[in-house]
C-alpha cells in the first residue's frame, strides 16, 4: 500500500509575483483518470466522454493544484451534469403530461379552448384536433386560413340564397354548398336524421355548417393562444416544482464549491 507522505506533490514556485505548479502539466488531468466521483456521476446510458470533456474544460478553467482542488473541481464538473440530467427530466415529464393532456382533449368540447380566447364566442363550443392544430406550420395555417375564408363565404352565400325565397332555393343553396358539407347532409338524409326540405336544411346551415365555420376560422386564427393553453394546462405543477427544488439545491452547491475553490487558490497564492 502507498503511504500517503511518500505521494508526491507538485511544488509551488513563485515567479514574478505568479504562482506555478512545477509539474503540473504531467498531473492536471489526473482528476480525468483516477476521479472518485466521475465513476458514479456518470450513469451507463450517458455518455462518459462528454463528461469528460466537460471536466476538462472545468480543470483548464481553473487550473487546480493538489487533491483537494482537483475535488473541488470534479464536484463541479457533477453539479453541472446532474443539471443536464434535471433539464433532460424537465423535457420528459413536460412531454409525458403533454401527451395526457392531449389525448383527454382530442376532439371534445373543453374549456381548454374557451380560456384560450375567453372574447371569442365562436369557439364556445369548438371540437379540436389538438394535434393537429399545434403542429401546423405557418404556411400550412396560412393554406388552412384561406380555405377556411372560402368555405365560409361559400356556406354564407348558401345561406343568403336559401334566405331569398326566390325560386327553388333548396336546390339552388344546396348546390351552392362545398362539396364536404353536401355529403354531411346527405349522410343525414340517409339516416334519417333531417327531410329534404326548407326548413332542415335553413337549420342545418345555420345550426351545423356556419357555427363549425366559423369556429374553424377562429381555431385557426387564435392558433398560438390555444396552443400556449394546452401547453401551458399540459404542465404538472407539483413534478415541476419537486425539479425546481432539486435545480435550486444543484445552485447553491454549486456556489458553495466554487467559493471554495477560489478560497483555496487565494490561500495558496499567499503563501
Amino acid at each position: 500500500m502507498t503511504n500517503i507522505a511518500q505521494i508526491e506533490t507538485p511544488a509551488l514556485v513563485l515567479t514574478d509575483g505568479e504562482v506555478e505548479m512545477e509539474g503540473y502539466e504531467s498531473v492536471k488531468y489526473n482528476a480525468l483518470k483516477h476521479g472518485i466521483l466521475s465513476k458514479h456521476v456518470v450513469l451507463p446510458h450517458e455518455d462518459k466522454n462528454e463528461f469528460d470533456d466537460l471536466q476538462a474544460a472545468l480543470i483548464s478553467e481553473h487550473q487546480p493544484a493538489g487533491a483537494t482542488e482537483l475535488h473541488l473541481v470534479e464536484e463541479l464538473a457533477g453539479i453541472m451534469w446532474r443539471k443536464r440530467r434535471v433539464l433532460l427530466a424537465e423535457g420528459a415529464k413536460i412531454n409525458r403530461s403533454l401527451r395526457i393532456c392531449m389525448h383527454g382533449l382530442d376532439k371534445h368540447s373543453s374549456t381548454t379552448v374557451k380560456d384560450a380566447v375567453p372574447s371569442e364566442p365562436a369557439l364556445v363550443g369548438a371540437c379540436v384536433d389538438y394535434r393537429d392544430l399545434v403542429s401546423m406550420s405557418k404556411e400550412e395555417l396560412k393554406q388552412r386560413e384561406q380555405e377556411a375564408v372560402r368555405e365560409l363565404e361559400v356556406t354564407e352565400k348558401a345561406d343568403r340564397i336559401l334566405q331569398s325565397g326566390r325560386g327553388d332555393v333548396y336546390k339552388r343553396a344546396l348546390k351552392t354548398l362545398p362539396p364536404e358539407s353536401r355529403q354531411w347532409w346527405e349522410e343525414q338524409l340517409d339516416e334519417g336524421e333531417v327531410e329534404a326540405t326548407f326548413d332542415s336544411l335553413s337549420d342545418f346551415i345555420t345550426f351545423d355548417l356556419l357555427r363549425a365555420c366559423r369556429s374553424n376560422l377562429a381555431e385557426i386564427r387564435n392558433h398560438e393562444a390555444i396552443k400556449n393553453q394546452v401547453f401551458g394546462e399540459g404542465i404538472n405543477l407539483p413534478i415541476m416544482q419537486n425539479l425546481s427544488r432539486y435545480e435550486t439545491h444543484l445552485d447553491r452547491k454549486f456556489e458553495r464549491t466554487l467559493a471554495m475553490l477560489i478560497k483555496l487558490k487565494e490561500l495558496r497564492s499567499k503563501k
